[in-house]
């Protein structure tokens, strides 16, 4: 089996996934939300802390299936450097207890395999990739052939849900809050679709996460009818930005498959959205589980099967931090 390891950022997760069949064979999670919502968002060290404790936690719980692992595939790029180095330093102490190899796997392309877990890959696709730190278009022709066709130029989809929630008092993480407002809210807000001009493919959430402080501020003391219209405004502008953009990489570039991955893609509107965009242009919409869009190392498992049959192995002192990197 592949042992996988995944703490890119506030969520402690390890997985073994057995490498002929695909099977998940055993996967955890232990998120952070509850400590770091207080503070509005992600306090890397305090998450940093936090991996620290959860992940032999966990390891704890597998530890009679460790003669079974033949690889560990871990997390090292991108996410917080503080909390990436908790997984990495945890993989390189087992592959040398261990004797294994071990395999670094960009979180992002993880996200991706989220879509195969239990199942063989189905390449090429193109990928709606949206978090809470990316925003993408991706064409995904194989496990090392994945071009970037559109990004932000800022913030992510997913972060300006968060910073509207904290905007709007509601704490952390704000997806899913503010998905929840946005059913019972109005748009009465005109809010305005950024980039709506534009010839360029590409992504920017900083104007609009800017129309929404403007309104809160007008509005000085706010009903909760005021939030849920907010919410439903925000929404509707943030996802009609996605849909502008996707159709622009579709009249350029005929997908006969597509997929919608990363933690804000559990947004249900989205998904609705999405789907009749996809059968608009006669392509094939695929959803990952709700339970694996979100940060997992079910997914870091899955892609470490590739790298595995690919020989993409790494000495511990050859792997490296990349905090940044695409």
């Amino acid at each position: 089996m592949i042992l996988s390891i995944e703490s890119s950022c506030d969520d402690s997760s390890l997985a073994l996934t057995k490498i002929d069949d695909y099977k998940l064979f055993f996967h955890k999670k232990i998120s952070q939300e509850i400590e770091h919502s207080s503070y509005g968002g992600v306090v890397p060290e305090l998450a940093a802390r936090l991996h620290a404790t959860a992940l032999p936690k966990i390891l704890e719980e597998i530890s009679p299936y460790l003669k079974e692992v033949k690889a560990i595939a871990v997390t090292n790029e991108p996410g917080l450097s503080v909390s990436l180095i908790e997984g990495v330093m945890m993989a390189k102490a087992l592959g040398l207890s261990l004797g294994v190899p071990i395999l670094p796997i960009n979180h992002l392309k993880g996200h991706i395999y989220s879509l195969f877990i239990g199942k063989p890959q189905r390449l090429p696709l193109g990928v709606l990739l949206v978090s809470g730190g990316h925003t993408q278009i991706l064409d995904a022709k194989s496990y090392d052939d994945i071009k970037i066709l559109a990004t932000t130029l800022d913030d992510s989809f997913g972060e300006s849900f968060d910073k509207t929630a904290k905007m709007l008092g509601l704490g952390y993480p704000g997806g899913a809050i503010i998905e929840e407002y946005a059913k019972l809210g109005e748009e009465r807000f005109n809010f305005t679709v950024p980039m709506q001009k534009s010839k360029n493919i590409a992504f920017s959430y900083s104007g609009l996460k800017n129309q929404v402080r403007v309104a809160v501020q007008k509005l000085g003391e706010k009903t909760q009818q005021d939030m849920y219209d907010i919410a439903a405004s925000f929404q509707a502008a943030a996802i009609s930005h996605i849909l502008k953009q996707c159709e622009k990489v579709f009249k350029q570039t005929h997908f006969k498959e597509f997929a919608v991955v990363g933690g804000a893609g559990a947004n249900q509107t989205l998904r609705d959205k999405m789907g009749i965009l996809c059968e608009k242009f006669g392509s094939k919409l695929y959803l990952p589980p709700l339970e694996f869009c979100s940060d997992n190392a079910a997914m870091i498992g899955r892609a470490g099967i590739e790298a595995y049959k690919l020989k993409r192995f790494a000495l511990p002192h050859e792997i490296k931090i990349n905090p940044k990197v695409r």
